[in-house]
């Protein structure tokens, strides 16, 4: 690719299976096949330096001093022993560009890197931190009357979104996956926002990995089972349907979390796979027959894409990202209410038409969407940054510690 920068690319998530890590892997794989020059910075269950094609991958290991944000990420509180190393790695690799993914210990440490060498920092919004602290808050504070619980919630994600919002400004550009969040980081920050998109493997998740031969309708859902994803509302949809007399569906959850012990008790229809990957995963999304995601939180939803690849139209919410990968209408349905939600799951259940037309479209949709072209509007971030005025960041904002 013309003008391409030497990039040291700096993941809080990498091995895991939230999205973050599935972006940033699959990102790494579209820049070795078009031998892009990336040094790969996450961590690991050791350190290690290897070469692989065009990337230079350097995993640092997490001490005892980390503690679990999610399933499979961990901050480490001292992850700062580290920063010598990745001070000379990345000086070494003569990176032009850093590029981070967030405010963890990884993203704060090339946040530092790049303030130190002087190189021009990108930062991409992945997650919506301050949501997901608010609901999991919410949850865990089940013992607080309801005004003050309110209160401790709303208080909280106002405050972690400022924080959020006063970390990123201290990148030249940043990168967001929706229009809603483009909107809001150059509002508060006043940087420069590019669009990061996703992509999908269109080969591994295919309609032809469907080997059900039953005539039950599958509802499925993939993902983390947290609060923050709404998954209780499973339990409100199979209330509906049974209300209604529908008894041919089960429910196919794929997936591991908190909540998978309440789901268990409180859905009568349902099948539990845990993780599943690769090719087992492939076929669990094509022998779905509607992908039903009502998370509010995710800022874009890979999972929605590839369950669309597959041939498994989706129902989503009218909020966070999931409803820009869906026409209305055309190869799924976004919906304004829980109703409303509930209202297409049904009427898609009763047209087998409708359902064919769902599953050609979401296809055709999802087969459009290349990591390649991921990269395209990278290039384009990468290149706005090297050329950005550079404007210090805050004293008070640059982390200092990790």
């Amino acid at each position: 690719m013309k003008n391409w920068p030497r990039v040291a690319f700096f993941s809080d998530s990498y091995h895991g299976v939230d999205g973050v890590a599935t972006t940033c892997r699959n990102l790494m794989s579209a820049a070795r096949r078009r031998e892009l020059p990336f040094l790969a910075v996450h961590a690991g269950e050791r350190n290690s330096h290897k070469q692989d094609g065009s990337l230079e991958i350097l995993e640092l290991d997490r001490g005892p001093f980390s503690f679990p944000l999610d399933l499979h990420l961990r901050f480490d509180l001292l992850f700062t022993r580290h920063y010598g190393h990745v001070l000379k790695a990345v000086r070494e690799f003569g990176a032009e560009v850093v590029h981070i993914t967030g405010p963890g210990d990884v993203g704060i440490t090339g946040a530092r890197v790049a303030y130190e060498l002087g190189i021009p920092l990108v930062a991409s919004w992945h997650t919506n931190l301050h949501e997901f602290a608010a609901r999991r808050l919410w949850k865990f504070a089940a013992m607080i009357p309801e005004a003050p619980r309110q209160g401790l919630t709303y208080y909280t994600q106002k405050y972690v979104l400022e924080a959020c919002l006063r970390f990123y400004g201290i990148a030249r550009v940043v990168l967001a996956p929706n229009e809603e969040h483009m909107r809001l980081i150059r509002t508060n920050t006043g940087r420069p926002v590019f669009p990061m998109q996703r992509g999908v493997d269109a080969h591994l998740f295919s309609p032809v990995k469907r080997d059900a031969t039953d005539r039950i309708f599958r509802l499925g859902y993939v993902g983390r089972l947290r609060p923050e994803k709404n998954v209780r509302f499973l339990a409100e949809i199979e209330k509906s349907l049974q209300r209604d007399g529908i008894g041919d569906y089960r429910f196919l959850i794929v997936g591991e979390g908190s909540e998978r012990a309440w789901l268990e008790r409180n859905l009568r229809q349902a099948d539990f796979t845990g993780e599943l990957f690769g090719e087992t995963l492939a076929r669990a999304y094509a022998n779905m027959d509607l992908f039903v995601f009502p998370s509010e939180t995710d800022t874009f939803g890979n999972v929605v894409m590839e369950a669309m690849a597959s041939g498994t139209p989706a129902v989503v919410t009218s909020k966070g990202g999931p409803k820009y990968q869906v026409q209305d209408g055309v190869n799924g349905f976004v919906a304004n209410s829980d109703r409303e939600f509930v209202a297409r799951i049904k009427q898609t259940m009763a047209s087998p038409q409708l359902h064919r037309t769902l599953r050609v479209a979401c296809r055709a949709a999802a087969s459009r969407k290349s990591w390649e072209t991921v990269l395209d509007e990278l290039n384009e971030a990468y290149q706005a940054c090297q050329w950005q005025p550079s404007k210090p960041p805050r004293r008070d904002v640059l982390p200092q510690t990790v």
